[in-house]
């Protein structure tokens, strides 16, 4: 009796899975699930390559310094970068003497306290100090930027979906918006349509605007999108300083753990075979 009810109670769960599976499908099959307009206009990150890509991959100094001088040009009036020190461009081939001017030279100064006052003061940088932020606090950073507060950049390759590629396209698709866009999904006043952008509209105006906007001083031609692409560069190293290290104590842990196999399976060949031929012996 017990199993006759077992069974009975199976069979009507089962049952009712079949039902609202099937009742699930029909109504998929009668009213398919609309994508959000978001969805339907947003686009995947360009393809884009970097030479610090890959096992092998390196980061390109020059195409670093390139980079840095976009954010400093472009990008430092609103954007900070809080994890990174003046003395870390020295990783970018900066001697000290260039690190100590970029340093001092640096058009945000550094905040401090008035040691004969104790007030709240600003000094110019040393190469100690960590980058200045733009902004004394997000209330002045929204209030500058139609309420919208500018991240720091200092871990936006790690932080954003896309990395780097996703930087440089935001960088390179700011464009007039499709003609199919819904009036809802319009960007307002002081928005600007971006597909790259989550929700299509974003408060920050097109940073790279023009050719030339920036004059290499290695005599690299400043394309928009050359420009993107340096200052993407650039924005992967300040999130990972020590990725190629992190990538050759890689390789050098996979050698050290083929030779440690290797050497493993030689000992247990070793071992072993005097203990297989004295069993053979006993054996005979």
């Amino acid at each position: 009796m017990v199993r006759f009810f077992g069974i009975l109670i199976g069979l009507f769960f089962a049952g009712m899975m079949v039902y609202s599976f099937g009742r699930g499908a029909v109504e998929y099959v009668s009213n398919p699930p609309v994508k959000a307009v978001e969805y339907q206009f947003h686009e995947k990150p360009k393809e884009v390559s970097f030479t610090s890509d890959g096992p092998f991959g390196k980061f390109d100094n020059q195409q670093l310094q390139r980079g840095f001088q976009v954010y400093k040009e472009v990008c430092a009036a609103c954007h900070g970068l809080r994890l990174v020190a003046f003395r870390n461009l020295a990783e970018l081939g900066y001697n000290e003497d260039e690190v100590k001017a970029i340093a001092a030279n640096w058009p945000i100064e550094t905040a401090d306290i008035d040691p004969n006052t104790g007030e709240a003061s600003t000094r110019p940088s040393i190469p100690a100090d960590k980058f200045p932020k733009p902004f004394a606090n997000n209330v002045a950073a929204a209030a500058a930027n139609n309420n919208a507060i500018p991240p720091d950049l200092s871990l936006i390759t790690k932080a954003r979906g896309g990395g780097a590629a996703y930087i440089y396209s935001l960088l390179t698709g700011y464009t007039q918006p499709p003609a199919d866009l819904p009036e809802a999904n319009r960007p307002g006043t002081g928005l600007h349509y971006n597909p790259y952008f989550a929700n299509l509209n974003l408060a920050m105006a097109q940073p790279i605007v023009a050719e030339d906007q920036v004059t290499y001083s290695d005599g690299t031609k400043a394309t928009m999108s050359q420009m993107a692409q340096d200052v993407s560069a650039f924005l992967i190293w300040t999130a990972e300083p020590s990725l190629i290290k992190q990538k050759q104590t890689g390789w050098a842990v996979l050698a050290f753990l083929l030779i440690a196999t290797i050497l493993a399976f030689l000992s247990y060949k070793s071992i072993w075979a005097d203990v297989k031929s004295e069993k053979k012996k006993k054996d005979a």
